[in-house]
């Protein structure tokens, strides 16, 4: 009986909400109806499932990661030599990045199995800046500091080309953002989504009920490197380009705080930190081309003090204390000291 309302559970969870075609409609429709916009809206959809990959690791399932530009980095690589060395079709060489890009998150997958919070952040940056550093002398494969130049990209479908306002890059990164999501919603709403956030939430325990703890985060990082070899992929061949940037530390750095403004543990934390992100930055950085850096930080320091909530609610900064944090009238000492003290406790419990 608890096994399927478990199972119903997760089925409800993933089911569509009716905001969510909405949100899609919008978004589908911005490049065509503000054709000004459309890189941005290419931007962000890549960004956005940049987001989502880094998401599925440490929302979904505890592993922090400040070297996942690794796995971005080399499906963009990935897939600008395959249209320059081997065949331009965008299809065919986006499926190449995440092929190689889950078989570098499964190697790299063995790295981050022992050890603390702090040891995996050392171990994925330091796996990111190797590859930077590959990248760099291997410069009669990848084109060195001068980045791999040359790379022509085949229309999609044999019938889409690219065109110079980037509509259709922007619908063809939608569409694909569209389609990882959906996957991923199904994969973190499965049963094997649902251990994931056992171990998120107790490694020991979910150990001692039987969980294969190790593989299970093998799998959950192979598919995030995977949507994240896809991301890059995305930016190579709406671009054309790929350069060391893309491997480098502000990416990951970036990423993280799109999560941090979207929130983890939600696939639309990704997608909403990314518009919010980036939108900030093209704005800022319009108005003050020299000192955007110095807002946006100014913003996500307001945004960590004040929290999510209250930024979305602003009417409630002067909302007076609730009545119901005050003890009952004729209440004794007891009741006054200890139900005060569970209910503030309780409070910042749920708040978490």
């Amino acid at each position: 009986m608890s096994a399927d309302l478990a199972q119903r559970s997760l089925l409800a969870a993933s089911r569509w909400r009716p905001w969510e075609p909405v949100l899609w409609l919008v978004a589908f429709a911005a490049p065509f109806v503000l054709p000004q916009y459309a890189a941005i809206v290419n931007e962000i959809a890549i960004v956005a499932l940049f987001a989502l990959s880094l998401d599925l690791v440490l929302g979904f399932t505890g592993i922090v990661s400040l070297g996942h530009a690794a796995f971005f980095g080399f499906g963009a690589y990935a897939a600008a030599l395959f249209a320059k060395h081997v065949m331009p079709d965008p299809l065919v060489g986006l499926a190449a990045a995440m092929a190689g890009a889950a078989v570098l998150g499964a190697l790299f997958s063995l790295t981050i199995q022992r050890g603390s919070d702090l040891t995996r952040l050392m171990v994925t940056l330091g796996a990111a800046l190797i590859l930077l550093e590959l990248a760099n002398k291997l410069d009669w494969l990848t084109g060195g500091a001068d980045g791999l130049q040359g790379v022509v990209i085949g229309p999609v479908l044999g019938t889409f080309a690219f065109d110079l306002e980037g509509r259709t890059a922007a619908s063809y990164s939608l569409v694909l953002l569209l389609v990882l999501f959906l996957l991923a919603r199904r994969f973190v709403h499965s049963p094997f989504g649902a251990t994931l956030q056992a171990i998120r939430d107790n490694r020991l325990r979910a150990m001692a009920i039987g969980i294969p703890v190790a593989s299970r985060i093998s799998v959950a990082y192979t598919v995030a490197a995977t949507l994240a070899g896809a991301a890059g992929a995305l930016l190579a061949q709406t671009t054309g380009f790929a350069s060391l940037d893309v491997f480098a530390f502000d990416r990951s750095a970036d990423v993280l705080l799109i999560l941090v403004v979207g929130g983890t543990g939600w696939l639309y934390g990704g997608v909403a930190g990314a518009i919010v992100f980036k939108l900030l930055q093209d704005a800022l950085s319009t108005v003050t081309p020299q000192y955007w850096t110095f807002w946006l930080g100014l913003f996500l320091v307001v945004l960590v003090l004040a929290g999510r909530d209250r930024l979305l609610k602003p009417w409630t900064w002067w909302r007076k204390r609730s009545s119901a944090a005050r003890p009952p009238e004729g209440a004794g000492p007891l009741l006054q000291e200890g139900g005060g003290a569970d209910h503030a406790v309780g409070k910042s419990g749920g708040g978490s």
